[in-house]
């Protein structure tokens, strides 16, 4: 009896297929032509010639009064000397001279902010009656120089009883600030989608509910920018402060700044350590906000 085998069944095998060679793109670098290294060039330069005399303050606020006379403003101090900006803080009281213009300006943001976004919603989305004669009128308040409004604010002032007075000169700034901030949002709210207006009107939204919870998140880019400018602007002024606040106590910082350049009489290392005292809250303001700049800035329409 013959036994037949069966021929035992081979395993299939699956023939892989080779893998496309990998083509990777070489991207080669670009060689610079002689036109970048000249942009390069021309930015170098630009950047030390505008730190140069940021430089310069910061190595003379170091210096005593003899070092200065002997070596002049461009070397380094020989011996550095931290009394000098001790002197200047007591010598102008600057602690109260920064409080005054951190609520001055924090004060002028307010009041600026706020008018310029209720006017500008009525402007803007509300269409009020004769929008371009207002738009003329905000801009034209833009365009006035100071110097020639000194004169009639002072005898208003002086007949409100608001002259040498906080409360008045925050109020006062904040509505000339308010200006350039409605002509600005007026024409971004000139663009604003009309959909999610009508959207939120059919919801039973009033225009409280639409001013807060739709226009004013979408807008808040644009309005992190002018709270940074009037600040920055509010601090640095010097001509209103001047003419409106002449008692010690309710000074600004360019104020009490001012009083160390005499008219026959100077401190080079003195108006130096001031000049610093004056920049550096401008300085950490920039840090600390500079992304929502940044951020303002690049924003370029609404989503």
């Amino acid at each position: 009896m013959t036994t037949t085998t069966e021929p035992t069944a081979r395993p299939r095998t699956h023939k892989r297929v080779p893998a496309a060679p990998n083509r990777a793109r070489k991207n080669p670098t670009r060689k610079r032509g002689p036109g970048s290294y000249a942009v390069i060039a021309a930015v170098t330069v630009f950047v030390l010639a505008f730190l140069s005399p940021f430089a310069i303050i910061l190595v003379n606020s170091f210096k005593t009064g003899a070092d200065y006379r002997a070596n002049g403003s461009l070397s380094l101090p020989e011996q550095w000397n931290w009394s000098v900006i001790g002197d200047v803080w007591e010598r102008v009281e600057f602690t109260q001279k920064l409080i005054n213009s951190i609520q001055i300006s924090l004060g002028v943001v307010l009041i600026a902010v706020v008018l310029a976004l209720f006017n500008a919603y009525a402007i803007g989305i509300g269409r009020v009656r004769w929008r371009t004669a207002f738009l003329v009128f905000f801009l034209g308040v833009n365009v006035l120089p100071q110097e020639g409004l000194v004169y009639p604010i002072y005898y208003l002032f002086k007949e409100m009883g608001l002259y040498d007075g906080k409360l008045g000169y925050t109020i006062l700034v904040g509505i000339t600030y308010s200006a350039f901030g409605t002509y600005l949002l007026s024409s971004v709210f000139s663009s604003f989608p009309k959909e999610l207006i009508e959207a939120a009107s059919l919801d039973g939204a009033g225009r409280w509910t639409i001013l807060w919870r739709i226009v004013l998140p979408m807008s808040w880019p644009t309005l992190s920018v002018m709270c940074v400018f009037f600040f920055v602007w509010s601090w640095n002024e010097f001509l209103y402060p001047l003419v409106l606040l002449i008692s010690n106590d309710n000074q600004t910082v360019p104020l009490g700044l001012s009083v160390l350049q005499g008219q026959y009489s100077s401190d080079p290392t003195s108006m130096s350590a001031a000049a610093l005292l004056g920049v550096i809250p401008m300085i950490v303001f920039f840090l600390i906000f500079q992304r929502s700049l940044t951020r303002g800035l690049t924003a370029g329409a609404v989503k």
